[in-house]
């Protein structure tokens, strides 16, 4: 009896630490899964992401990359925000590449082509610049997708626009580090018989680091904050970009979404109210 208590209980204590093993598996599987959908630890996203987006909202449905994060609007054909790093790692010189259409969006979803875009007025307006992403080939090719772009005014696309993006990597150079948010706001019509949204609007903000690898506890107060709302239009191409400086707050209230939402909730607030 004694013997066959004593097997009894190995086998129940061998039963338990499979349980155990199992549990820590399944929680494993579940943080995995979560960070799938929610891009969670991406460094892109260290600052936040400004909407719900996951992998099971059309409307703002998460793409996550090795380059950027971004929300696709499955109904308007843009993305709703893209959010990047940026320091001089990502920076290289390799040339333009041709458009692609996006063949990581879900299965029946129209596949926004180039040539949508073909006599429309409108630039193939990139959300993470082609310039912020030249050091290979791979980061070449994510920033030319479809879903990276939305129509852009030439003038706003050749001119503020280009020269906040060039700015950005002037900062860069000197040895900052950027984190970049950037979409379109509004309703200006529609091209492609209807299939891509042409926004009223293109925001950006962009948050400075002194240099590459700070932890988020380095912001402060005085970090640099830079935050522009432009008009999608033509007529603007000589105007500086920051005639068009504003504050997070401002663009918070226009799009609904909510910015550095992973700083304490004090210091978010002096920084969104600011226009630096």
């Amino acid at each position: 009896m004694q013997a066959q208590k004593i097997q009894l209980q190995k086998i129940q204590l061998r039963l338990w630490w499979i349980a155990i093993v199992w549990v820590c598996l399944l929680l494993s599987s579940c943080t995995l899964l979560q960070t799938a959908v929610t891009g969670q630890e991406s460094p892109h996203l260290l600052l936040g992401k400004p909407s719900n987006a996951t992998v099971f909202n059309a409307k703002d449905y998460l793409l996550i990359r090795p380059q950027y994060v971004l929300s696709y609007n499955r109904d308007k054909g843009i993305a709703n925000w893209a959010s990047w790093q940026l320091n001089q790692n990502w920076l290289g010189d390799l040339p333009r590449l041709p458009f692609e259409p996006d063949l990581a969006l879900p299965q029946g979803w129209y596949q926004v082509q180039p040539n949508d875009y073909t006599n429309s007025s409108f630039d193939r307006g990139h959300l993470v610049p082609a310039a912020d992403r030249d050091k290979t080939i791979a980061d070449s090719k994510a920033v030319f997708l479809m879903t990276n772009v939305l129509p852009q005014s030439p003038d706003n696309n050749r001119g503020p626009w280009e020269r906040l993006e060039s700015y950005c990597r002037e900062l860069v150079r000197s040895g900052k580090e950027l984190y970049i948010t950037t979409g379109g706001a509004g309703k200006a019509g529609s091209i492609a018989q209807g299939k891509v949204m042409v926004p009223a609007q293109i925001w950006k903000i962009v948050v400075v680091l002194e240099r590459p690898g700070l932890p988020i506890g380095s912001i402060t107060e005085k970090t640099p904050v830079i935050a522009v709302l432009m008009p999608n239009e033509q007529g603007i191409k000589t105007n500086s970009w920051q005639s068009y400086r504003t504050s997070v707050d401002e663009i918070e209230q226009l799009t609904g979404y909510d910015f550095l939402s992973t700083l304490d909730p004090g210091l978010q607030a002096v920084l969104e109210a600011k226009v630096n």
